[in-house]
């Protein structure tokens, strides 16, 4: 059976010459049926970049990045994306926003069929009570149950999604993670979750890799969780295995950050700055000036 993804030897730089900025180097994943796969790194390091890639939204400078051994030349409704800001047209309510997803993707439906489809959508994210309302009427967390739904209602394929709960506070992150595993696992389709919570994607998924900082940023090793489904947070924090992978993920993480911090000069001194005390002559005359 093909992967659905793969990325061959890709990279993706912007700009060209003196002014080129690479971003990804070098990347080679692949991501197998039903699998739910966590990209974590730091901030900046390129995952936005490289779930997009996923998506068709940007295209590779160098390489191929294949969905179920096609090359991937732009967006389509069996690889769909959650975003971390919502994206939500705050002039529809929740229902038609919704019914815009499920239009463009069933557009021969009846009404009826529409119909029936969003309102099991919405009742799935738990938000039935909230199907007239406008998304200024909503909190985060359920306009980002919202944009699930959207994205659910599609029944796409591969299920993406770049640190959608990264603004929620805890609790209501803590239910979405199990929200979307739950939905996940009826219909075990697969999943790649972007995110800088290393405690999240261990939660969630099957198999984490780092991306290490750039620029052209790579790939790091897999790490592999093996942990039964489901999965309950107050066990997991004292299981034997959860410490340890999650021990290994920090620490390759840290090692990352030291490595990566510039090299401080030694003999570098800085210059003798005194600051200027307000009623001496200098800032008097400073002030005049200005």
């Amino acid at each position: 059976m093909l992967p659905i993804i793969e990325f061959k030897n890709v990279s993706k730089w912007y700009g060209h010459g003196n002014t080129r900025t690479e971003v990804l180097s070098n990347i080679n994943l692949t991501i197998e049926e039903g699998e739910f796969l966590a990209i974590v790194g730091f901030t900046g390091s390129g995952k936005t970049t490289l779930v997009n890639l996923m998506t068709g939204l940007l295209q590779p400078s160098e390489g191929e990045v294949l969905y179920r051994g096609q090359p991937i030349t732009g967006p389509a409704p069996e690889r769909g994306i959650i975003f971390q800001n919502y994206s939500l047209l705050p002039w529809y309510t929740v229902y038609q926003n919704v019914g815009l997803a499920v239009d463009e993707v069933y557009p021969y439906w009846t009404k009826e069929q529409r119909n029936l489809h969003i309102r099991k959508f919405v009742q799935m994210v738990g938000l039935s009570h909230a199907v007239d309302k406008h998304p200024a009427e909503l909190s985060g967390g359920m306009r980002q149950r919202v944009s699930i739904a959207r994205v659910l209602a599609t029944d796409p394929d591969l299920l993406l999604m770049d640190e959608p709960l990264g603004a929620l506070d805890a609790l209501t992150r803590g239910n979405l993670q199990d929200e979307i595993l739950q939905i996940w696992g009826t219909n075990r389709r697969s999943a790649v979750l972007i995110t800088n919570d290393v405690d999240e994607g261990i939660y969630m998924a099957d198999r984490i890799i780092p991306l290490d900082p750039g620029p052209a940023a790579g790939l790091g090793p897999e790490f592999r969780i093996e942990l039964e489904r489901p999965r309950d947070k107050t066990d997991m924090n004292h299981d034997p295995h959860f410490k340890r992978v999650r021990t290994d993920i920090l620490n390759y993480l840290v090692q990352l950050g030291e490595a990566g911090r510039p090299d401080r000069d030694a003999s570098l001194t800085l210059p003798d700055i005194q600051p200027i005390k307000p009623g001496s002559r200098s800032f008097v005359s400073k002030w005049r000036r200005a």
